[in-house]
């Protein structure tokens, strides 16, 4: 398997300096500040960017996993929350709330949400977040 990276540049102190990040691939690169990390400023930062990889990697799982159980996807949605709260003083990602929003031919709302928790378990993104103590995983299934 492919080694994927990514790269970031920090000009200034923690409060008042600024940010580049960038994808490996080229597709994005952005600003991110310490207003953007930890207030309402603009721009990226590091949570935004693992709730994206989270979403993504979750979606393909779903797909994955319906898909081996003979259930081809119309659609599959996913959104990912990160949650940043203090813990022993210090900026600590403490959930990530995963909201899947399917539409596969076939199956129904039980089932779908079976395959949710399966995908929430073998998720690799999921699998290196072990550390996050809460990641939920809710389902939302399209008739």
């Amino acid at each position: 398997m492919a080694a994927r990276n990514g790269s970031a540049e920090w000009k200034g102190d923690l409060q008042s300096g600024t940010g580049t990040l960038s994808l490996g691939s080229g597709s994005f690169s952005g600003p991110y500040s310490f207003t953007s990390r930890f207030e309402d400023g603009s721009g990226t930062n590091p949570e935004e960017l693992i709730a994206a990889a989270h979403a993504a990697c979750f979606a393909m799982a779903m797909s994955a996993i319906l898909a081996q159980e003979g259930h081809p996807v119309d659609s599959v949605r996913t959104t990912a929350n990160v949650t940043l709260r203090r813990v022993d003083d210090a900026p600590t990602i403490t959930k990530i709330e995963l909201t899947a929003e399917g539409k596969v031919p076939g199956i129904d709302e039980a089932h779908f949400a079976e395959v949710v928790e399966k995908a929430r378990q073998s998720c690799l993104v999921s699998r290196a977040l072990a550390g996050v103590p809460e990641i939920t995983a809710t389902a939302t299934f399209i008739a």
